[in-house]
């Protein structure tokens, strides 16, 4: 069996982080194992406080399982600060893992930030050129880039920007996009691939970022082609949402049991 690893913040709520990664490894036929960068006190409301686990301790759960329990493919998603990000860049270039898929998270659903303040020029530095996948929305794209995102083209931009920075690839994810049709732009370093889909009118889009890059990660631990994988999890997504246990008072979790 393979192994994909998360890297990412604990929910309490179940529905994003390393609780939805871990279902959606599960979904996808491998073992998870976890490496956690903080602990958040959240619900499908909002996040009403979060602690970071200390550099040190990132870094020893990194070292723990790649010397025992080694990923055939990894994400990251809350990191949480700079100090957080060196130390999981230094990790990875430490043991020499990959493939590694980026989902840059900095604000949750509800709006709450999950990032302290520096942390995107740190993944921008540290992280992209380690990244074989970055997967951002539209605000984390144009924060990482510094280019206006809100439109295919501006997209398309976004992500070339983003390969230019050191990502071998780049998914720019366009839920936030105004419209009846979403749209997702990938740029593998050579071509450009739009995905587009009708919009779904849902409250249920908690962890959906979480759920999307640890599906792509799963897949690429089992070997799968890159287009091959993004075209698979956004299927399983847009499934997750369409079918959504409807929990919660607020933006409710996915169903993760949805088959893709």
């Amino acid at each position: 069996m393979r192994i994909a690893l998360s890297i990412a913040g604990s929910d309490s709520g179940g529905g994003a982080g390393i609780q939805a990664d871990l279902k959606t490894f599960h979904l996808f036929g491998v073992f998870g194992t976890s490496v956690v960068t903080a602990v958040t006190a959240q619900n499908t409301q909002r996040v009403l406080a979060w602690e970071a686990v200390s550099p040190a301790l990132v870094a020893a759960q990194i070292d723990a399982l790649a010397t025992d329990l080694r990923p055939d493919a990894l994400k990251s998603g809350m990191l949480g600060s700079p100090a957080a990000v060196k130390a999981i860049a230094a990790g990875i270039e430490r043991h020499a893992l990959g493939p590694y898929v980026l989902d840059p998270v900095m604000v949750a659903t509800s709006g709450d930030a999950l990032a302290a303040e520096g942390a995107a020029k740190a993944i921008v530095e540290q992280l992209l050129p380690l990244a074989t996948l970055v997967t951002p929305n539209l605000d984390e794209a144009e924060r990482l880039t510094g280019l206006e995102v809100r439109d295919i083209p501006g997209m398309e931009a976004a992500a070339r920007a983003l390969v230019r920075l050191g990502a071998k690839a780049a998914l720019v994810k366009g839920g936030h996009l105004e419209g009846l049709e979403v749209a997702d732009v990938l740029f593998d370093g050579s071509a450009v691939r739009v995905y587009r889909g009708p919009r779904l009118e849902s409250t249920s889009t908690h962890g959906t970022g979480c759920a999307l890059s640890a599906a792509i990660t799963a897949q690429l631990a089992r070997g799968k082609e890159l287009d091959i994988a993004v075209e698979r999890a956004l299927s399983f997504v847009h499934d997750a949402i369409s079918t959504a246990p409807m929990l919660g008072r607020g933006h409710g979790p996915l169903n993760f049991f949805a088959v893709d």
